[in-house]
C-alpha cells in the first residue's frame, strides 16, 4: 500500500502545483531551445567505424602504408570527342591543382596525369627508365599536337587507361585523400566541405564542353545532409497531418494542440540536451528525433482519448484530466521504458555513430515521460469545456463504440483460436521467408540516395567507364620485418592474387606482386615469359624497391604487402562472396610466417559496419524482449501477461523483417533504429489495452466482456494513432533521399502491423490462455495499477 499511497500523493501535489510546474517546464523549453537552436549536422568518416573490429585494427595499422578509404575521385568528362585535346589537359591540369588545395588533402598524395608520382616504366636504349607521363617540361602552354600525341602514348603504354583515364579516352580522373582531421586537430564539416567541392570545383570546372563528376564519402554524406535538410519539411507535412486528424477527433483546437506541443517540447529539449552533450546531428541519424516525436504523439493522443471519455462521461475537464494521469501513468511509463531500453541497446553496437544514435533516442524517449504523461495532463486540467463539447463528445464516443464491436468479436473463443493459428502460422512463414535477410547495403551505388541522385549518375558513369571500380578490398599479407628478400612470400602472393582474380565479383586486382611482375617483365626487353615473381632473391628485392616508390603496396621494411582488390560493387553479397573467398584460401595455404589480414579500403570498413551489426542484431533484440519480460512481470505479475503481450510483437517483428526482404532494405545502421522503434510502438499498444483489461478483470467481469470493453475503451485511439501515423511517414516516401523513403514505407507497415497484432492477436492469445490456465480466484491489480 505504501506505493499506493507515494502513487497518490505524487498525483495531489503536481496537480495542486500545477501552474509553477507548467511554467518552470516553460522556463527549461526556453532555455532549451537557445542551445537547440545551435545544433548542427556532424557528419564523419572515422566515427562510422568499429574501432574494436578485426578488419578497422588492420586499417588503422597499415593505413599510412595502404589505400586511404577516405578517397575522392574527381572526373573532368569531355561532353563531345575525347580527352586529349589542349583543353582537356589544361582544365585537366587546372582541376588537379584545385583539388590538391582542397583542405585536409594530403597534397602529395594526389594522382593524376599532371602529378610526378603517375610515371611510366619503359625500356630505352639507356635501360629501364621512369618517367612521368606528363614530363615536367611540359606547361599548358607547351600543349601541341605533337606533345598531347606523346602523352597519350604515354598513358596508353604505362596502364593508365582504366585507371587516371577511361576506357574510351574520353575523360579523365584525379584522385585524392581527405584527412579526418587537420593539422590543429580539428574535424572536417563535411557539409560545408560538400558546398566547398560544388563552388570550387564542379561549378568552376564544368561547362558547355566539360562534364565534372565527384564521387566519395566527401560527396556522399554532404550530398546526404543536403538532402536531410528536406527532412524537416516531410517532417512538418506529417504534423500537420498529424494535427488535423487529432482534431477530427477530439473536435476541440486546444486538445489538438496539446499533444502536438508537449512531443514537440520533447523534441526541443533534446536537441538542446544533444548540443549541451557537444554532439552534433549527423545526417544518416536525422530522422531518429522525428522517430522518436512519433512515440510522443502515441502517448499523447491516448491522454487526449482518455480525458474525452472522461468529459463524455460527465467529468469537468480537471477531473478527467486527474483520471487520465492515474489511469495512463504506469502503462505510459512502462511503455517508454521499454522504448528507452530498446534505443539504449544500440549502444552495444560498437561504432561510434550509432552510439551517438543510441543516446539520441534515449534522451527523446527519457524526455516523453515528463512531457507526455505529466506535462501534458497538468496543462489540460486548465482548460474550461462546456456542457455542449461533453455531449457532443458523449455521441461521439457511443458512434466510434459501434465501429468496434466486429473487432471485439476477437474475444470469443472460436474466433480467439483461428486467429491464434493463422498468427502462428503467419509466424512460422514470416521467420522462414526472412531468414536469409541480408545485413548491409543490397544496392550499389550511394544506398542512402536514389537513383537518379546526382552523385548516383556520377558513381554508374565512373564505374562503367573505369576498370578499378568504386570499391576496394585491401588484404594485407602481414610477413615479418626486413623481409625484402623472401621471395616465398612473393610467390604466395602471386597465387593468392590469382585465387581472388577469379572470384565473382572482383573486377581487377592491384597488388606487390602484380607490381613486381610488371617490372620484371620491363627489366627483361617487355618479354611476356618474364612477368612473374622472380626466384632470384636478389632480383626479388630490387624489384621491390622499385614497387615500394609507390604508395598502396609495401611497407618500407617489407613487413606489409598489400592486395588491393577492386570490386564491382559495395553490395552486402559482393563484399561476403569475397571476404569468403580470401578467408577460404589463407585456411587452406597456410605459409610459416605470413599472416593474412583482412581487411581495409572502404569495402572493408563496409564489411566491418555489416558484421557488427549482424552479431549485434541477435544480442540486441533478445535484451530488448527480456527487459519488456521483465517489466510486463513486475507490473501484471503474471505469465498470461508475457505472453499475450509479447507474442503479437514478436511476429510483428519477424513480419516486418520478410517486409525488409521483400523490398530490398537491407539491415543496416539506418533502419536498425526503426525496427527498434517498431518494437516500442507496438509496446504501446500492448500495455494501453491490457492494463484496461486488467482493471475490469480486477471488477469482476469475464474475460470476454472485459476484453470488449477495452477494445472499446482504448481501441478507437489505438487505430486513430497508428493510422495517422502511419500517414503522416508514408509522405516520406516523395522524399529525396532514398533511405528516407524507405523508412517511411517501412514505420507505416509497422505501424499498421502492430496495430493488427494488438487488436487482433493480444486479445486473442489473452483469452485463450485464461481459458488454458483458470485463475483460482480473482484478479488482484498490483499497487502500480492501482488507483
Amino acid at each position: 500500500m505504501k506505493r499506493f499511497f507515494s502513487i497518490g500523493r505524487f498525483e495531489e501535489a503536481a496537480f495542486r502545483l500545477r501552474v509553477p510546474i507548467l511554467g518552470a517546464l516553460m522556463a527549461l523549453t526556453a532555455a532549451m531551445a537557445f542551445f537547440a537552436l545551435q545544433l548542427r549536422m556532424d557528419a564523419g568518416f572515422e566515427k562510422q567505424m568499429p574501432t574494436s573490429h578485426e578488419y578497422i585494427q588492420t586499417f588503422n595499422q597499415y593505413r599510412d602504408d595502404v589505400l586511404g578509404a577516405n578517397r575522392l575521385n574527381v572526373v573532368l568528362k569531355a561532353r563531345k570527342g575525347g580527352i586529349w585535346t589542349r583543353e582537356g589537359l589544361t582544365r585537366l591540369n587546372e582541376l588537379t591543382q584545385a583539388v590538391m588545395f582542397l583542405p585536409n588533402i594530403n597534397r602529395l598524395g594526389v594522382q593524376s596525369l599532371w602529378t610526378p608520382n603517375t610515371y611510366i616504366n619503359e625500356i630505352t636504349e639507356e635501360g629501364f627508365r621512369a618517367d612521368p607521363v606528363i614530363p615536367g617540361t611540359v606547361t599548358p602552354e607547351r600543349l601541341d599536337a605533337a606533345t598531347l600525341e606523346q602523352v597519350r602514348q604515354s598513358a596508353v603504354n604505362g596502364g593508365f587507361v582504366g585507371t587516371l583515364v577511361s576506357k574510351g579516352q574520353d575523360s579523365a580522373m584525379v584522385i585524392a585523400e581527405i584527412a579526418e582531421f587537420d593539422a590543429q586537430g580539428r574535424k572536417v564539416d563535411y557539409v560545408a566541405y560538400n558546398a566547398r567541392l560544388e563552388k570550387d570545383i564542379r561549378a568552376k570546372f564544368e561547362n558547355a564542353d566539360f562534364e565534372v563528376q565527384i564521387i566519395g564519402f566527401a560527396k556522399q554524406i554532404g550530398d546526404v545532409a543536403d538532402g536531410a535538410a528536406g527532412v524537416v519539411y516531410f517532417c512538418l507535412v506529417a504534423l500537420l497531418l498529424t494535427a488535423l486528424a487529432v482534431y477530427w477527433y477530439c473536435r476541440s483546437l486546444p486538445f489538438t494542440l496539446l499533444p502536438v506541443a508537449c512531443s514537440l517540447v520533447s523534441l526541443v529539449w533534446q536537441f538542446g540536451t544533444l548540443r549541451l552533450l557537444g554532439y552534433g546531428l549527423d545526417p544518416l541519424a536525422v530522422l531518429v528525433p522525428f522517430l522518436v516525436f512519433a512515440i510522443g504523439v502515441s502517448h499523447g493522443v491516448q491522454q487526449i482519448n482518455y480525458i474525452v471519455r472522461g468529459i463524455a462521461a460527465g467529468m469537468s475537464c480537471e477531473r478527467a484530466s486527474k483520471a487520465s494521469f492515474r489511469g495512463l501513468l504506469v502503462p505510459g511509463v512502462l511503455a517508454l521504458l521499454t522504448a528507452f531500453v530498446s534505443f539504449a541497446t544500440l549502444v552495444m553496437i560498437p561504432i561510434p555513430m550509432v552510439k551517438e544514435l543510441a543516446i539520441t533516442a534515449s534522451i527523446g524517449v527519457a524526455y516523453k515521460i515528463v512531457t507526455n504523461l505529466v506535462m501534458l495532463p497538468l496543462a489540460a486540467s486548465l482548460l474550461k469545456v462546456g456542457q455542449g463539447y461533453a455531449r457532443d463528445a458523449m455521441l461521439s464516443q457511443q458512434r466510434r463504440a459501434r465501429w468496434l464491436r466486429p473487432l471485439s468479436r476477437a474475444a470469443r473463443p472460436k474466433t480467439a483460436a483461428g486467429i491464434a493459428a493463422a498468427t502462428l502460422a503467419l509466424f512460422a512463414w514470416s521467420a522462414w521467408y526472412s531468414s536469409d535477410r541480408l545485413v548491409g547495403t543490397l544496392q550499389p551505388g550511394a544506398p542512402e540516395l536514389r537513383a537518379d541522385s546526382r552523385y548516383n549518375l556520377d558513381a554508374k558513369s565512373i564505374a562503367d567507364n573505369y576498370a578499378t571500380g568504386l570499391d576496394w578490398l585491401t588484404v594485407v599479407l602481414e610477413v615479418p620485418p626486413s623481409s625484402c628478400e623472401r621471395v616465398a612470400f612473393g610467390r604466395y602472393h602471386d597465387g593468392f592474387d590469382t585465387a581472388m582474380r577469379n572470384v565473382p565479383g572482383v573486377m581487377s586486382v592491384s597488388s606487390f606482386a602484380g607490381q613486381v611482375k610488371i617490372y620484371n617483365e620491363g627489366y627483361n626487353e617487355g618479354n611476356p615469359r618474364m612477368y612473374s615473381v622472380p626466384l632470384d632473391a636478389a632480383n626479388y628485392a630490387a624489384l621491390g624497391v622499385e614497387v615500394g616508390r609507390v604508395r598502396g603496396f609495401v611497407s618500407k621494411d617489407c613487413g606489409m604487402l598489400a592486395t588491393n582488390l577492386y570490386l564491382t560493387d559495395h553490395k552486402a553479397e559482393t563484399i561476403n562472396r569475397v571476404i569468403a573467398a580470401a578467408r577460404a584460401y589463407r585456411d587452406g595455404h597456410p605459409l610459416q610466417g605470413m599472416k593474412v589480414r583482412l581487411a581495409a579500403g572502404n569495402a572493408g570498413v563496409l564489411a566491418a559496419v555489416n558484421d557488427e551489426v549482424e552479431h549485434s542484431e541477435l544480442p540486441m533484440m533478445l535484451y530488448v524482449y527480456g527487459a519488456i519480460v521483465l517489466l510486463v512481470l513486475a507490473v501484471y505479475r503474471d505469465l498470461r501477461a508475457v505472453v499475450a503481450c509479447c507474442l503479437p510483437l514478436t511476429v510483428a517483428t519477424f513480419i516486418g523483417y520478410a517486409f525488409m526482404k521483400q523490398l530490398q532494405i537491407g539491415l543496416t545502421v539506418a533502419t536498425l533504429p526503426v525496427m527498434v522503434l517498431a518494437v516500442g510502438i507496438g509496446v504501446d499498444y500492448a500495455f494501453y489495452i491490457y492494463s484496461r483489461l486488467q482493471m475490469h478483470l480486477a471488477m469482476g467481469e469475464g474475460i470476454e466482456t472485459a476484453l470488449e470493453k477495452s477494445i472499446q475503451e482504448i481501441g478507437i485511439a489505438t487505430i486513430f494513432t497508428a493510422i495517422t501515423l502511419a500517414i503522416g511517414v508514408a509522405t516520406w516516401s516523395f522524399s529525396a533521399l532514398k533511405f528516407q523513403a524507405d523508412m517511411g514505407k517501412l514505420l507505416a507497415f509497422m505501424f499498421i502491423v502492430n496495430l493488427v497484432m494488438a487488436m487482433t492477436a493480444l486479445p486473442a492469445f489473452a483469452v485463450l490462455l485464461e481459458r488454458l490456465f483458470p485463475r483460482r480466484g480473482p484478479v488482484k491489480l498490483s499497487a502500480a495499477l492501482q488507483h
